[in-house]
């Protein structure tokens, strides 16, 4: 007998934060939010993840006195999960709108994966809402798409030995399903350095995405980012939006990259300069593979915290 999908309410995991849903863009957003009275930093997770992937950094930038929000991305977690709209265009859309919604003018974009090419997309379509970008193994869109070319064997190869599959109709779906969602598990090892794989914060993490997984629309939602990036380089929206997103950031950029990252790779990452405009910086994370923040979660929190609030 086939089970029931996990209801998306058990993903309102506890800890030193509040539950809530924001609507914005025309949609209803879960966010997790630990209020520390000062500027506002939204934190944006990547694949195969939800809001939890910040459970280290929602507390600790609290405490430096940070308003800290981490949200579920639209078709992840809590967050609604229509038909459509899982484009860079719509979803920094949703971004800008949480940001206006939760009452500040401006705020720091913080993403990891496609949450980081999602705030490298917001801080170029919607400039006057983003304070600061910080982007955990997500080079620039036009970076990724430029090595995918000119490296065909590097950059090329990693995005195809996961994104390639992906372009498949229904059979990616039943896969990522499948077992109790035991791809996922897979997944994580595979795109994360030796360390983390061998600790109880890796189990418990896999514990939660494998269950993240399940949730009723979840599994499609998420396989239309990688669809629409596809089906984009081949139509007039995705040279749209190449020229939108080319414009320079005036605002401050820190990028953090795990060194091991098999899916961002780290010559991809450093050819994000190109576009990342005059305040820039890459930290690389010895031993890390393509999730940082949670691999390394005290390196990474001190990076960030220091590029948040430079002495």
């Amino acid at each position: 007998m086939r089970r029931a999908a996990p209801d998306a309410s058990s993903l309102r995991l506890p800890g030193p934060w509040t539950h809530r849903a924001v609507s914005a863009n025309g949609i209803r957003l879960h966010v997790a939010e630990c209020d520390g009275g000062g500027p506002l930093v939204v934190l944006l997770h990547g694949f195969p993840e939800f809001w939890w992937a910040w459970r280290h950094q929602l507390p600790a930038l609290a405490d430096r006195g940070y308003r800290v929000v981490a949200a579920d991305l639209r078709g992840y977690g809590e967050s609604d999960k229509p038909p459509r709209g899982y484009d860079l265009w719509t979803l920094a859309g949703d971004v800008a709108g949480l940001i206006k919604a939760l009452g500040e003018p401006r705020a720091h974009v913080v993403g990891h994966g496609w949450g980081g090419l999602v705030a490298w997309t917001v801080t170029a379509l919607h400039p006057r809402l983003v304070l600061s970008l910080a982007a955990f193994g997500a080079p620039h869109p036009l970076a990724v798409r430029s090595a995918v070319v000119r490296d065909p064997r590097g950059q090329g190869r990693a995005t195809a030995a996961y994104g390639a599959a992906f372009q498949l109709p229904r059979w990616p779906e039943r896969s990522l399903r499948r077992e109790g969602g035991a791809r996922v598990a897979r997944i994580l090892s595979a795109w994360s350095g030796p360390d983390w794989v061998r600790t109880q914060d890796f189990t418990e993490a896999v514990g939660h995405y494998r269950r993240a997984i399940q949730v009723t629309g979840v599994v499609h939602s998420a396989l239309e980012y990688y669809r629409w990036a596809a089906r984009s380089q081949l139509r007039a929206e995705g040279r749209r939006f190449a020229a939108a997103v080319a414009r320079t950031p005036s605002v401050p950029v820190l990028q953090v990259h795990g060194a091991l990252d098999p899916c961002a790779l780290l010559p991809t990452a450093a050819a994000s300069r190109h576009w990342a405009g005059p305040e820039h910086r890459l930290d690389v994370v010895p031993g890390a593979g393509h999730f940082p923040h949670e691999e390394s979660p005290t390196a990474s929190t001190d990076l960030l915290a220091g590029f948040l609030t430079p002495s």
